[in-house]
């Protein structure tokens, strides 16, 4: 592919995700870099963990990231008697054919949002696992493709435990972020109450974008270059989080490559094609945080895991950005 031929497919893409952003926006008042995180996910083609108190808009930004790409969306609210097979389907006896026929559940959708998915039991959590890692569903022994792009937007509370059950590991390492929408300033707060006073700006919404444009944008995110310093410099991220005396759990290989893949759509839409330092070090916390577990003593300290990511990168030397660059390398 020509520098011309890559730089075009850039544009487009910067293009096509400031409509996303912006649409976003329109409903989401004053969270710009929350925005701007939700669509690289989306792009670098993972799963969203949106965690935050009640009230703070979780729900109504997964909402508007699903209504402004013109794809199919279902919402799955997370209840102590959810089973499984509302999630996943079910296989129901036809009489008149005389056999089983499946009929697909909720995640058979291109945007599955998972709306206090704490709440849901551990079991119940367990039936997303192979959904969000590999596209696919297995049920009677046959396995049934997901449609693509698929994402999974997922809310939580961590603040009311009553009747909730803490995400395992597992389920936590699928997500590719975790992001903390927070307060609004006042001006915002002030925006939304003339915006939304009268009727909820979802209802406006209009799509952005179709889901093929998302599925040919995420192919060009896979195609930004990256070059050995920079995939050194993330390994030695996570191999810090594995040696760090604080933590009791450190980044997976898992977490290496969701933090990889997110620097890259952060790079495209930048638009570069090629990854810097910078990207890395702009989505570690996002992305090793929700991670990663502290030691019983990190926590006596009030240590979150957010903080000694932040001292992994003020510790871990930063490779030269000229080395980052394709022209660097030769090409």
């Amino acid at each position: 592919m020509t520098t011309y031929e890559e730089q075009t497919r850039l544009s487009d893409l910067s293009a096509t995700a400031d409509r996303v952003r912006r649409a976003v926006e329109s409903v989401i008042e004053g969270k710009p870099d929350v925005v701007r995180l939700s669509v690289t996910v989306l792009l670098a083609g993972g799963h969203l963990l949106l965690e935050d108190v009640p009230g703070v808009g979780k729900t109504m930004l997964a909402k508007a990231l699903a209504r402004s790409i013109d794809c199919s969306m279902q919402r799955i609210q997370f209840t102590p008697d959810l089973l499984p097979s509302d999630i996943t389907g079910v296989s129901i006896y036809d009489q008149a054919r005389g056999e089983f026929e499946f009929r697909p559940g909720a995640v058979f959708a291109q945007i599955v949002i998972g709306d206090e998915i704490n709440r849901a039991s551990p079991k119940t959590q367990s039936a997303l696992l192979e959904a969000m890692e590999e596209r696919q569903v297995t049920a009677d022994g046959r396995t049934y493709e997901l449609p693509e792009p698929f994402m999974v937007i997922a809310t939580q509370n961590p603040v009311e435990m009553e009747g909730t059950y803490p995400l395992p590991e597992a389920q936590r390492d699928r997500f590719m972020a975790r992001v903390s929408v927070g307060y609004p300033a006042q001006d915002a707060e002030l925006r939304m109450l003339a915006s939304h006073g009268g009727a909820s700006p979802l209802d406006a919404l209009k799509p952005a974008a179709h889901a093929q444009d998302v599925t040919r944008l995420i192919d060009v995110v896979r195609g930004v270059h990256v070059s050995d310093a920079v995939r050194r410099y993330t390994v030695d991220l996570a191999a810090a989080t594995r040696a760090h005396p604080e933590l009791r759990l450190g980044a997976s290989p898992r977490a290496t490559l969701h933090l990889l893949r997110a620097a890259k759509a952060a790079a495209a839409l930048a638009g570069r094609g090629f990854v810097l330092p910078d990207d890395v070090q702009q989505l570690a916390v996002p992305v090793l945080a929700h991670r990663l577990l502290p030691t019983a003593q990190a926590q006596l300290n009030r240590q979150n895991t957010a903080d000694i990511v932040y001292d992994i990168l003020r510790r871990t030397p930063v490779p030269d950005s000229y080395a980052a660059q394709p022209q660097a390398r030769g090409y």
